[in-house]
Formats: structure tokens, C-alpha cells, sequence
């Protein structure tokens, strides 16, 4: 689902604007080295969907919604080629390249594979990438393991005193890896830091993961944890994924919390979930992407997706917040 473009120059492109994550983070440093770019800004999926960025043809778009102008898109994600197509837009249409593949590192690496070559570097960083965005690992020992994609993913889940530090320490890493090996990189100094500071955090997320997580009535086999952080006034800083430490025999887990509105806590729902290693690895056709694609409150991956539910005052959260998980739980049952 591509269109060839029959020229890339680097003096066409100004920017790259990609996820704020790690294979965002790949994304970005693999058409930094190709296109010769070095500015770099990191968004997420609404920043794009509410067009609180403006976007010319001379941005390159990495792993977030297509923008309707941009120079380059690339993606991976179903939920938005769904969008394409109910918007009557050929994917085909659109300069960069659409695939439906583990990773969008993975479909730049092999975009520009084809146009030119790359340092050999690069295949075991997309390799990382497909492995953690698309969390296929073999055990939870293989997902335990620091290797140095895990390295350089567990510095993106610490906390940051600022939106600006964060960004900083996505901007180095991208300048790193479109430079050097990922394994010299998950060694420097500033990565090292990253990487303590995420072990010291790491004792607390797993209380307050025991301390918010219940299983609902209709999950008679705990299937399913929710983690519910609406008690809490300030979002607590978390990683959904470590409740599989807590509880080993599930097959995903649902995260709720409350939005935030200029720094505010709101009444309006977040809801964030994904497959354990567990849940990856059975023989069924979960797609928790469809699932808040059905419910039309989200997107994602088969095995991991995120929405959002507007309420108008604290009853209705409540009220809402209790049937949505009952929907989402009763949409898991049916696939």
C-alpha cells in the first residue's frame, strides 16, 4: 500500500514528526539518517487526530494517524487505515508507505531499504522494535531480559520532571541511533541513568498495581485485571504491563484513569489495555483494537489499544466507568 516516490530529496524535508515512543523513537532515527533531517518533534495519536500541530508537505509523519498534508507517512496501525478508507482516501495515494507489520520501524527500514542502503546497524534495532511494539515476547524471562531495546524502552517509562526533559531524552536517543549501534547506545552514560532511575520506580508502580487492580464479576477465570486509578487526585505514573508480575495467569489487563485538562484532574475516562505474553502466545483472534474501535472510543493493536470516554460530572464517570468495562470485558468474551 504504497506510492512510489520517484525522488526522495533531503533538502524536501524539514521535519520528522513521530510517536513518542520506542518505535517511534526508531522510526524517527531511521528517516533521520535516509532523509539527512535533524529536527525532530514527538507526538501522540490525538496530538495529530485534533490537529494541535500544524503540518506541511515538508514533515515527515512516523506511527501516528495520517494527517491529510504531510510529505511522508508512514504507519502500521489498522485503526488507521480503516480511517483511510472511511474517509475514501487510498492509502496508495499517500507518499511513504502503509503496512500492516509489527512495527512501523519496520515498514521505514524496508521502505528505504529499497532506495538506498543502510547501515547494517539498523536491522537489530528494527528487530527490537517489532519485538517490543508488538510485545511478542517467547516468556516473561524473554521480557525480563535487558537487552538493549528493552534498555532504551524502560528510559521512556521513568518519570520526567517535564514534558521538555522527556523530549530532550527522545531527541538524544534518536540522534544516537541514527549514529550508532543500539547496543553502544543502551551503554552511554545518559541511557544508564535512565535505566536506574526506572529500577528505583519500579517497587512503587507494582504497590499501587496491587493496591488498584480487581478482577469483575463476570471474569470468573481473572482473565483480565483492572487497574483503577480514578481514586487517585494525580494520575499515578504507571506501566500496565508489570501487573502480569502481580498476576501471572492473565491474559490481558485493562488500565482506567481519569484525563486531565491543564494539568487538572478531569471527570473524563481514559482507558488503556493490552495482551500479557500469555495472551499473545494462545490460540484465539483477540484484537483489543477492534474492540475500541467498535465501542468508538479508540485505536490500536490487536494486542494493545487505548480510548477515551467524556462525562460530564463525577456520577457519570462512575457510571460510565462501570459500563464500559463491563463492555470491553463482554466484547473480550465474544472474540
Amino acid at each position: 500500500m504504497e506510492q512510489t516516490v520517484p525522488s526522495i530529496s533531503p533538502m524536501a524535508f524539514e521535519r520528522i514528526i513521530t510517536h513518542n515512543d520506542f518505535d517511534g523513537i526508531v522510526s524517527g532515527a531511521l528517516c533521520a539518517r535516509a532523509l539527512g533531517v535533524g529536527k525532530v518533534l514527538f507526538a501522540g495519536p490525538l496530538t495529530v487526530i485534533r490537529s494541535q500541530i500544524t503540518l506541511t508537505e515538508k514533515d515527515v509523519v512516523c506511527d501516528l494517524p495520517y494527517p491529510l498534508q504531510c510529505g511522508l507517512w508512514f504507519d502500521h496501525h489498522e485503526g488507521n487505515l480503516q480511517e483511510l478508507e472511511y474517509r475514501k482516501i487510498d492509502p496508495g495515494s499517500i507518499p511513504g508507505r502503509f503496512d500492516l507489520k509489527l512495527s512501523c520501524s519496520r515498514v521505514v527500514f524496508e521502505y528505504f531499504s529499497e532506495r538506498m542502503e543502510l547501515p547494517p546497524h539498523f536491522v537489530q534495532m528494527v528487530d527490537e522494535a517489532d519485538i517490543i511494539d508488538g510485545f511478542t515476547y517467547a516468556s516473561m524471562e524473554d521480557w525480563r531480559r535487558e537487552t538493549p531495546g528493552k534498555i532504551i524502552d524502560l528510559t521512556l517509562k521513568v518519570h520526567f520532571s517535564s514534558a521538555e526533559d522527556h523530549a530532550s531524552h527522545m531527541r538524544n536517543l534518536v540522534r544516537e541511533l541514527r549514529d550508532h549501534p543500539i547496543e553502544k547506545v543502551s551503554q552511554f552514560d545518559f541511557v544508564q541513568r535512565r535505566l536506574k532511575q526506572y529500577w528505583e520506580e519500579e517497587g512503587r508502580m507494582l504497590k499501587v498495581i496491587r493496591d488498584s487492580s480487581y478482577f469483575i464479576e463476570q471474569d470468573e477465570k481473572r482473565e483480565v485485571p483492572v487497574i483503577d486509578l480514578t481514586s487517585y487526585q494525580r494520575r499515578p505514573h504507571l506501566i500496565k504491563n508489570l501487573a502480569f508480575l502481580v498476576h501471572p495467569e492473565a491474559s490481558g489487563v485493562l488500565e482506567v484513569y481519569n484525563l486531565t485538562e491543564q494539568g487538572v484532574k478531569s471527570n473524563h475516562l481514559g482507558f488503556s489495555m493490552s495482551l500479557s505474553i500469555r495472551g499473545n502466545r494462545q490460540n484465539h483472534k483477540k484484537n483489543i483494537g477492534e474492540i475500541m474501535r467498535s465501542l468508538n472510543i479508540g485505536d490500536g493493536h490487536p494486542g494493545a489499544a487505548a480510548g477515551q470516554a467524556r462525562c460530564r460530572s463525577k456520577q457519570e464517570m462512575l457510571k460510565k466507568k462501570k459500563e464500559m468495562v463491563n463492555q470491553i470485558f463482554k466484547l473480550w468474551s465474544s472474540q
